[in-house]
């Protein structure tokens, strides 16, 4: 009869899981802290706190900011606030809780009227000049509590951290988290290879996509797994970070390759342009671009210009094999990050191209 209360792990499996937990939590250093809601307000009027650029613009409708300043007036408790203290300056960066944080700047220090309310039915039309200087300074004297991540955690720590606090919530993406958090020279290629309008045309986004820097995720991957995938573990999100980190580093010694890099991107999305009719959309009136897709015909087509650079300036048939059963299968949604899905549908266009 089995033991169902037996370790069903050797001493060495828990002695290594052991050892992981303890190295994994040493990337994380933070303290808490307590900020009344006058000091945030002052804070964010002054400059004291720095919005990266993966914190959307202010994105909080007047219902929203309205409901959060009703939910400060009863007392409710408010989510913590989550900051990273900046190394060089000594600011605190917000990494979660830039559209609370601005609602309090707008209602404390602005005009910011209160619209109609749920519970506070009363205060519909309220500013904060509007009450009297009791509630006032009850309202300023409110605190909401953070955690800041000090200035020895690690880059990759602040991303964990942003993409685990927002789990299941509206949060920043991939994109625009290595937009902020990976600042230099290849972030800023990508930035301006996303707006080129021939790939605008060739990649269609959503609204809601083009707010979340889609195509600068579409650009990041081109470069990424063009350039090999040694290293990748079907994590896209962790494999895409450490790329960008390393090839940041890499333009900071060789500054002359970023031309390259640039010159390789338009090379094959003129390539795509001549010969794919509808770029990479499903149908000519597709408004939206798939990543496997686009990561088929853009990383194939570099591939394939690779190993035959003649192409270029040839007119190639895809319609018959770009329509077929085979190639919706391999772009299909089912493990589409998995490594076998994602080599498979690359090298799918890879070599229907070059007539393999």
């Amino acid at each position: 009869m089995i033991d169902e209360n037996q370790c069903k792990f050797t001493d060495q499996e828990v002695t290594a899981a052991e050892k992981q937990i303890v190295e994994q939590s040493k990337r994380i250093e933070f303290y808490l802290t307590e900020f009344s809601v006058e000091l945030l307000a002052s804070k964010m009027q002054n400059g004291d706190f720095e919005v990266p650029d993966y914190q959307r613009e202010d994105t909080w409708e007047d219902r929203r900011k309205s409901r959060f300043i009703e939910s400060l007036l009863m007392g409710l408790p408010i989510p913590f606030l989550f900051f990273w203290e900046s190394p060089a300056t000594g600011k605190l960066e917000i990494v979660d809780g830039s559209q609370r944080l601005r609602t309090i700047e707008a209602f404390l220090l602005g005009d910011f009227a209160l619209g109609n309310l749920d519970e506070m039915t009363l205060l519909s039309g309220f500013r904060f000049k509007d009450f009297p200087e009791s509630r006032q300074r009850k309202i300023k004297n409110r605190s909401i509590r953070g955690i800041v991540l000090n200035e020895h955690a690690d880059e990759q720590a602040r991303f964990d951290l942003f993409e685990r606090i927002n789990t299941g919530s509206k949060i920043a993406n991939k994109a625009e988290v290595r937009r902020g958090a990976l600042g230099g020279l290849f972030q800023k290629l990508v930035i301006s290879l996303a707006q080129e309008s021939l790939f605008v045309h060739l990649a269609p986004v959503s609204d809601k996509q083009l707010k979340e820097r889609e195509r600068e995720e579409l650009v990041t991957r081109f470069f990424a797994y063009s350039d090999g995938l040694e290293g990748y573990r079907d994590k896209p999100s962790e494999f895409l970070f450490e790329y960008t980190k390393k090839i940041n580093a890499h333009f900071k010694e060789h500054p002359e390759e970023v031309d390259l890099y640039q010159q390789r991107f338009k090379d094959v999305i003129k390539f795509v342009s001549r010969n794919f009719p509808w770029g990479f959309r499903k149908s000519a009136k597709g408004k939206v671009t798939y990543r496997s897709r686009f990561e088929a015909i853009a990383i194939g087509s570099y591939l394939a210009l690779q190993q035959r650079p003649e192409i270029a300036n040839q007119s190639i048939k895809v319609e018959e094999w770009l329509n077929s059963n085979d190639f919706t299968k391999v772009t299909g949604a089912d493990g589409a990050n998995a490594i076998g899905r994602l080599r498979a549908r690359i090298h799918f266009v890879r070599d229907r191209l070059l007539g393999d």
